[in-house]
């Protein structure tokens, strides 16, 4: 039995009482990041396709990350409880759903996720449940890996309170940093977070064409797969939010397609080994409000889809 300690998520005088929220015993908090006057994305169904349906809200936008370190549990067994106390503070669910139901890699990289190790998401085992209350709006995702599960809770609210108690200390999430390409730890990396980015990749400005190389990336990632002929990846194309996204989410799946075309003709990679696509500006490891952040979250990324 899984034994749960109280949480509070205080909330200032002009929204009442607070949210409690039950976290496990051992459970430990790995980020926390509150952004005052931020708009979020609410994903409100399935990927049709398309995109995301999704609800914009403004508010003091705060993230938690929770580890939760019992090996065994279902992430059914570990929404329900949170579910339960969202129920139980009035809260109404916005859109709730499972991995293929939510649209699997599609809806996964369309909603905003923190970024490993802080938070893991299975890409075939994860759920999403929005839900709004008298003060704010919640949304959870939930993961696990075989030792742990996984808890991203974000609330919008027009208060400029912190999520947590004063007294629980504040881990700060930074940008990541873009792993090195090198043949040792790309591996490493891919196997145990299930993503890494390909940062030594250069394309030409505004186009999908990929500059010759040779980079180091694609030569251990190819390694890699021939290797391991029962792994399968999926290559995933992301930019900045300069643009429309729908010309965005082009460009991005055609930079895929590009490094999945390069694997396959000059490094002898297997077709049924790759897939592409591509997001957008929809999963940003960084803030598009500097040089910085925007050249961050312009890259191409190899996401882990099958050890089998």
């Amino acid at each position: 039995m899984i034994r749960f300690l109280s949480f509070v998520l205080l909330c200032s005088p002009t929204f009442g009482l607070a949210l409690t929220i039950d976290m496990p015993a051992n459970a430990s908090r790995t980020a926390l990041v509150d952004t005052p006057l931020q708009s979020f994305n609410v994903a409100t169904g399935p990927w049709d396709g398309q995109s995301v349906p999704m609800q914009i809200i403004d508010g003091t936008v705060t993230t938690e990350v929770w580890t939760i370190d019992a090996a065994g549990l279902t992430t059914l067994q570990i929404l329900s409880p949170f579910r339960q106390q969202l129920d139980a503070e009035g809260y109404d669910v916005i859109y709730e759903c499972r991995t293929e139901d939510c649209g699997g890699f599609d809806f996964r990289f369309a909603i905003d996720v923190a970024a490993p190790p802080d938070m893991r998401v299975d890409l075939g085992d994860f759920r999403y449940i929005a839900a709004t209350g008298p003060s704010d709006t919640v949304a959870l995702v939930i993961s696990k890996t075989a030792a742990a599960g996984f808890v991203q809770i974000t609330r919008v609210g027009a208060d400029e309170a912190p999520l947590a108690d004063a007294t629980t200390e504040t881990v700060q999430s930074v940008m990541p940093e873009l792993v090195a390409p090198t043949e040792e730890g790309l591996p490493a990396v891919l196997e145990n977070t299930g993503h890494v980015a390909l940062s030594d990749l250069r394309f030409e400005s505004g186009s999908s064409t990929l500059g010759p190389g040779p980079f180091e990336s694609l030569v251990a990632l190819s390694d890699y797969l021939l290797q391991n002929p029962d792994r399968r990846i999926a290559l995933v194309g992301h930019t900045d939010s300069s643009g429309s996204l729908e010309g965005n989410i082009a460009l991005s799946r055609q930079r895929a397609t590009s490094v999945q075309t390069r694997l396959i003709e000059a490094y002898g990679v297997p077709a049924t080994q790759l897939e592409a696509d591509g997001t957008g500006y929809l999963a940003p490891i960084a803030s598009n409000l500097t040089s910085e952040g925007r050249e961050a979250n312009r890259r191409v990324e190899a996401v882990l889809l099958s050890t089998e």
